[in-house]
C-alpha cells in the first residue's frame, strides 16, 4: 500500500469513527435524555405492526371500493414496494454492513434504555421498519397526491413516528432509521411512478 493510499484510508477511517460517535451521541439524547412517561408508554405501542392492522384494513377497503377490479394493480405494487424495501435492507445492506444493534453491542449496550421486551436479532443498519414504512408512505403519496392533495403527505408523518420510535425504544441508531427512510423513499417513489405511468390514467384519471 502506498503512503498516499494509507493516508487516505486513515482519513476515511477517522471520518467514519467521527460519524459513528455523533450517531451514538444522538442516540443517547433520543433514547435516554429527551424522554417522558407519555412517550415511554405510547412509542413502543406505535412501532408494533399489529397496532396498524385497522389502518391497513381501511386502506384495503378504500382502494377496492373506489377503484374496483383495477385496484389490484395498486395493491400488488404496494406489496412489491414492501418486499423490495425489506429484501434490499436485509440482504443487500444489513449483511454487508453487519452493524450491531445498540442493544446488542457489548461495548454500548449499557448506555441503552431498552423499552421493549427483548432486543431483536439481526443487524441494525438499515432499519427495515423505517424502510418499509417510508416505502409505503412514498408509494401512497406518489399515487394519491392528485386524488387526495390534503392528505397524501400524512403517510410521511406516520412513517416518521414509527422510525423515531425505533430509536426511542433502543433497538436502532438514528443513522439506521435515516438510511432506512432514504431507501424507502427511493423504492416507494419508483414503484409509485411506475404505477402512475402504467395504470394511473385508467384508475385515477391522471397521466
Amino acid at each position: 500500500m502506498t503512503t498516499f493510499a494509507f493516508m487516505l484510508l486513515q482519513v476515511l477511517l477517522n471520518i467514519w469513527q467521527e460519524l459513528e460517535s455523533i450517531d451514538r451521541s444522538f442516540f443517547i439524547k433520543l433514547n435516554s435524555e429527551w424522554t417522558n412517561s407519555f412517550f415511554d408508554t405510547v412509542l413502543p405501542w406505535m412501532r408494533n405492526s399489529l397496532t396498524w392492522v385497522p389502518l391497513y384494513v381501511f386502506l384495503l377497503f378504500f382502494v377496492i371500493l373506489n377503484f374496483k377490479t383495477k385496484s389490484w394493480w395498486w395493491l400488488l405494487l404496494f406489496l412489491v414496494t414492501i418486499a423490495l424495501t425489506d429484501m434490499t435492507g436485509t440482504y443487500l445492506i444489513k449483511h454487508n454492513f453487519e452493524r450491531l444493534r445498540p442493544c446488542r453491542d457489548p461495548e454500548f449496550a449499557h448506555f441503552v434504555r431498552l423499552l421493549v421486551n427483548n432486543c431483536s436479532g439481526g443487524y441494525s443498519f438499515t432499519s427495515n421498519h423505517a424502510a418499509n414504512h417510508f416505502g409505503m408512505a412514498a408509494f401512497f403519496y406518489t399515487t394519491f397526491r392528485s386524488l387526495l392533495p390534503r392528505w397524501a403527505w400524512t403517510g410521511f408523518l406516520w412513517a416518521g413516528i414509527i422510525a423515531y420510535s425505533q430509536v426511542y425504544v433502543g433497538v436502532h441508531y438514528p443513522a439506521d432509521v435515516i438510511g432506512g427512510a432514504l431507501l424507502g423513499l427511493a423504492v416507494g417513489s419508483f414503484t409509485g411512478s411506475f404505477f402512475n405511468k402504467r395504470f394511473g390514467f385508467a384508475i385515477f384519471g391522471q397521466q
